[in-house]
């Protein structure tokens, strides 16, 4: 199935070198573009993508805020929000995350990381920068900010302890196939944990259980990373 994807920026050439390039990948195609948030979150309505890049400065409604009436809207639930921008501050992969964006990249990403990145996000995985290290995640979300999720310690007494295994091992930064090999469990196993996780905390994919993971405790920072 071809994966489709909306592009939002205020630059025509960047938006132009970017659908040249999703277009010369037979399994996706650039179905709308938007030079600023608002018609961003009109294309996003209209043509209900699988996946939308999003800048972050755009001129009127920014792209964080325009990734949030997207990621904020029931019936686009299904639709993944990456916000790609030159800026690779601390301060953005917070605000990206926050904004319920499934991933964060600069906008210097190689092409094949790009196109690999529209595909992790639209099987609802999420997707960092490799700047935005697990360390800088940790020191952030856990400080209290205005616009987090409305999610307590106490909420994850609704998970089994194997879901509050694998949603630590997923804030940690492994993916199905990591968390699987570690827990001797098969991806799909660790999948449908997964997905009944986020039902079970009422949030649509795996970078808002980062975000909770830290902000209730059950990873802080400096946990090892159980790959090492």
């Amino acid at each position: 199935m071809t994966l489709r994807v909306l592009l939002a920026d205020d630059q025509v050439l960047i938006r132009s070198g970017f659908a040249a390039l999703i277009g010369s990948d037979p399994e996706l195609e650039v179905v709308g573009e938007a030079g600023d948030g608002d018609e961003a979150v009109r294309q996003a309505h209209a043509l209900r993508p699988d996946v939308v890049l999003m800048d972050i400065r755009m001129p009127g409604t920014d792209g964080l805020a325009a990734a949030r009436a997207i990621t904020e809207a029931p019936e686009l639930a299904d639709v993944r929000v990456v916000v790609l921008t030159t800026f690779e501050a601390d301060e953005y992969v917070l605000a990206a995350l926050r904004s319920g964006a499934s991933g964060f990249l600069g906008k210097s990403v190689e092409p094949d990381d790009l196109l690999e990145a529209i595909r992790v996000v639209a099987r609802g995985e999420a997707l960092l920068s490799p700047r935005a290290t697990r360390s800088l995640i940790a020191r952030f979300l856990s400080q209290p900010q205005e616009g987090g999720l409305d999610v307590v310690p106490e909420q994850l007494a609704e998970l089994t302890d194997r879901e509050r295994e694998i949603v630590a091992l997923v804030a940690l930064g492994l993916s199905n196939q990591d968390v699987a090999g570690r827990l001797y469990l098969s991806p799909l196993t660790v999948k449908t944990h997964v997905n009944r996780a986020m039902a079970k905390l009422g949030v649509r994919d795996r970078a808002q259980l980062v975000v909770i993971a830290y902000q209730t405790g059950l990873v802080r920072a400096g946990d090892a990373d159980p790959r090492g």
